[in-house]
């Protein structure tokens, strides 16, 4: 049985770099893509890691930049204004890459960046920033909760939304692959990425 070719990242660090970055476009693009819904890790106020799966909204290599929104009254919202370190994870079973990425996250509500993220939101992304009680609230049963419509939601939703911008510090791309897994990661330094090969 013959084995598909190797992906030139195999061998090469400037490649594996450019897939990184071209997966989360793709994952930006694609609502299929395994790295359109990464996991994003947080650490509460007891120092304990908490994650969850965000939708991947925006990637921008030129800044090292990923953009995902949120619930300004969500426990992850809390947890980033308190402290800003966190981590986004994907896998993808079909091409055996995996991302990881550990950074800083601010947040904005009542910004430039959050009107524009909100204006190019769906309208039932918008109807999830209206419901009440808040995300986490305990509940009496399990439909207890007040769920607006989509043009009652620009108003009562709005408020409730925010951007959060995550900026790269840290990029681990790992490959895969029974002929030899490859695992590179990059650091972010006053002169930019710097990349090397790692162990897998």
């Amino acid at each position: 049985m013959e084995h598909a070719p190797l992906p030139p990242f195999h061998e090469d660090l400037a490649a594996a770099e450019d897939a990184l970055w071209r997966l989360l476009a793709e994952g930006v693009e694609r609502g299929r893509s395994a790295f359109h819904t990464p996991s994003l890790a947080t650490v509460d106020a007891a120092g304990r890691p908490r994650v969850r799966t965000v939708v991947l909204r925006a990637a921008e290599r030129a800044t090292g930049t990923l953009r995902i929104h949120c619930d300004r009254r969500s426990d992850k919202a809390a947890e980033l204004a308190a402290r800003a370190s966190c981590a986004l994870h994907a896998y993808d079973p079909e091409s055996t890459v995996q991302i990881r990425i550990e950074g800083t996250a601010g947040l904005h509500a009542d910004d430039a960046t959050a009107e524009a993220a909100w204006a190019a939101s769906q309208p039932m992304s918008r109807v999830c920033y209206g419901i009440d009680p808040a995300p986490g609230t305990p509940l009496p049963r399990g439909g207890a909760y007040a769920q607006p419509d989509a043009e009652a939601a620009l108003t009562i939703g709005r408020p409730n939304f925010c951007a959060l911008l995550v900026r790269a510090e840290r990029l681990d791309f790992l490959y895969l692959d029974r002929r030899g897994h490859r695992r590179a990661g990059w650091r972010r330094t006053e002169k930019g990425w710097t990349g090397t090969w790692l162990a897998p």
